[in-house]
């Protein structure tokens, strides 16, 4: 057996694929969130809520887990509030497998964010050069990424366990019902402009459609994560996790219509965002669901609209280095256009689009 991991955040885009990734590769798997998922055979589902400590102790007990990854957080109203709930989080978890002395690496998904400052400042005063490296010093700001990377910091010294941090792009994979889900939001907005006749219009800024861009697919950050847990050379280094090619919105917004058989809508210069165009879209997705005999006739469980218009709204370019990890051997590449498509493609043969 290639190990035994515990998958912290498992009902998420993340967690969902890496759990699939490891279970393919020989791991011994138990998924960890709230309402961790069912229909992952061979997935070890292992209930309990992050911010008690009691609980989680509990659930955790008897466990012996030689690999930890984390990819699970809760959006809270300040960024003070983010920092205290997400360090706990990580801090309940790590505590929790100490126990058992058998940890060997523990691996921590966080985003752009650590570049681009959390959701108070997004974007916003003095941001590093373009494309972001991993040896770029931390912004003078709060930042919960940077309180959940300091757990796990301080939880190594203790225990003596490796560690990997993994800094990806807007996510593309397969979830549903998960906070920040750009694939399967834009799924469900071409639909509902196809399905309604209403223009499928690019919602973000004139920097996001003139301006490069990349984006990270869950079943290559899955790949990339267990490359790091097992490859000695990856220990106790962070890294970005890009797919490898650069876009423009401007051509990706013409490859997603054609997939969905609608003419792109001119950009007008500025987006509406899609928390506006989607705001009373819910009767419509419900009449959509009952139409075509869908899975998920509630929209808020599918679209985040939310931050799908934080990402394309950002008024700067960002694109990701990935040569740390190439120099180390991570070769791996997927084109972002086919990420799309292979969402898509899912998520018909799952009923949640027709």
């Amino acid at each position: 057996m290639a190990g035994s991991a515990l998958v912290v955040g498992a009902s998420g885009i993340v967690g969902n694929n890496l759990a699939r990734r490891l279970l393919e590769r020989g791991w011994e798997v138990h998924g960890l969130a709230r309402r961790p998922p069912t229909d992952i055979d061979g997935l070890t589902p292992v209930a309990a809520d992050l911010l008690d400590p009691a609980a989680l102790r509990s659930a955790l007990m008897g466990l012996s887990p030689t690999a930890v990854f984390i990819s699970t957080w809760l959006r809270q109203q300040t960024e003070a509030d983010n920092i205290r709930v997400n360090a706990a989080m990580v801090r309940n978890v790590l505590d929790a497998v100490a126990a058992a002395g058998s940890v060997k690496h523990v691996a921590l998904v966080t985003g752009l964010k650590h570049y681009l400052g959390p959701f108070e400042a997004y974007g916003k005063g003095k941001l590093p050069a373009t494309p972001f490296r991993e040896d770029q010093a931390r912004l003078d700001i709060e930042n919960f990424y940077y309180a959940q990377e300091d757990e796990v910091f301080a939880a190594s010294k203790r225990n003596g366990f490796g560690w990997s941090v993994h800094r990806p792009h807007t996510i593309i994979g397969y979830a549903v019902g998960n906070a920040m889900n750009m694939g399967v939001t834009l799924a469900v907005y071409a639909t509902i402009c196809r399905e309604t006749g209403q223009p499928f219009s690019f919602p973000g800024s004139a920097v996001q459609w003139n301006g490069l861009t990349d984006m990270t697919n869950a079943t290559l950050l899955a790949r990339h994560l267990e490359w790091a847990a097992t490859t000695e050379a990856a220990r106790n280094q962070a890294f970005n996790i890009v797919n490898g090619d650069v876009f423009r919105w401007s051509w990706m917004w013409t490859r997603l219509a054609d997939w969905f058989g609608i003419p792109p809508a001119p950009y007008p210069g500025e987006g509406i965002p899609l928390e506006r165009q989607l705001i009373d879209a819910g009767p419509v997705w419900t009449d959509i669901a009952r139409k075509y005999r869908l899975a998920e006739p509630d929209l808020g469980r599918l679209a985040s609209a939310w931050h799908t218009d934080a990402d394309l709204g950002r008024p700067i370019e960002v694109v990701t280095d990935m040569t740390k990890s190439r120099k180390l051997g991570f070769l791996d590449y997927q084109a972002t256009d086919e990420s799309f498509f292979n969402l898509f493609v899912r998520l018909r043969e799952a009923r949640i689009i027709p």
